[in-house]
């Protein structure tokens, strides 16, 4: 099947659509996993990580004085269950731009996405990005691909922190806002059923994407065009 469409903006989504979920949950929360603890404690004074330890406290329900300890356990227990939590996703995002500037972690695209990225960006098209993975590791996720450098192609980065949960369509309102566009000029590449709810709810076109092996393969997109990879999609500007 291939999807044609126009557009002025195409925001993606990362973890399932442009990347493979089991990279995210396996070799990036293995090297985020151990240095919690450390993280937390050498970034005290952090105002964005002051932030996350006392949102993370409010999400595990622990006591306001719990100790390092705890809320790590907590963390660790978020990261088991693949909870999306702000908190989590505020530390992981600055362990991780760490270990990308340090050369210790490579981030992971499908074969398909990357060509496709520079095709459209070439023939005007706007690219954005929404996940619920902090903008701080957003940045480096794209300045570290395994074809170097995609920050050139993007223009704007959202997470659940500026934009607001994936599966509201006010967030998508947000979005829209900020790139003051209106929502039929964007498009939104999505494997979660839910989000893809979510943004057509705010008037925005929306691609499903069913990649085999993805936590979402299968799964009912409603009447959303549904694709499994970005060579299926026809996307010009509007």
């Amino acid at each position: 099947m291939t999807v044609s469409l126009s557009a002025k903006v195409l925001v993606v989504d990362l973890e399932g659509t442009t990347s493979a979920a089991g990279f995210i949950l396996g070799d990036l929360y293995d090297y985020a996993r151990p240095r919690l603890l450390s993280w937390l404690r050498e970034h005290a004074d952090d105002a964005a990580i002051q932030q996350a330890r006392t949102q993370a406290i409010e999400e595990a329900g622990l006591p306001a004085d719990a100790s390092d300890e705890d809320i790590v356990a907590a963390l660790h227990r978020f990261m088991a269950e693949d909870v999306k939590s702000t908190p989590l996703k505020t530390i992981q995002g600055q362990i991780w731009a760490e270990g990308f500037r340090r050369g210790e972690i490579s981030s992971h695209f499908f074969d398909d996405v990357i060509p496709k990225l520079r095709e459209w960006h070439t023939a005007g098209i706007q690219i954005a990005c929404f996940s619920s993975g902090s903008v701080t590791s957003q940045r480096p996720w794209f300045e570290h691909s395994p074809a170097g450098d995609l920050t050139p192609l993007v223009m704007a980065y959202f997470d659940t922190v500026n934009a607001g949960p994936k599966k509201q369509a006010g967030s998508y309102d947000t979005i829209a806002a900020e790139l003051g566009r209106q929502p039929s000029e964007l498009v939104f590449f999505t494997d979660h059923p839910e989000e893809v709810a979510a943004a057509q709810a705010a008037g925005w076109q929306v691609v499903a994407f069913s990649r085999p092996g993805e936590p979402w393969f299968g799964a009912d997109f409603g009447d959303a065009p549904v694709v499994s990879s970005f060579d299926e999609v026809e996307l010009t500007a509007a």
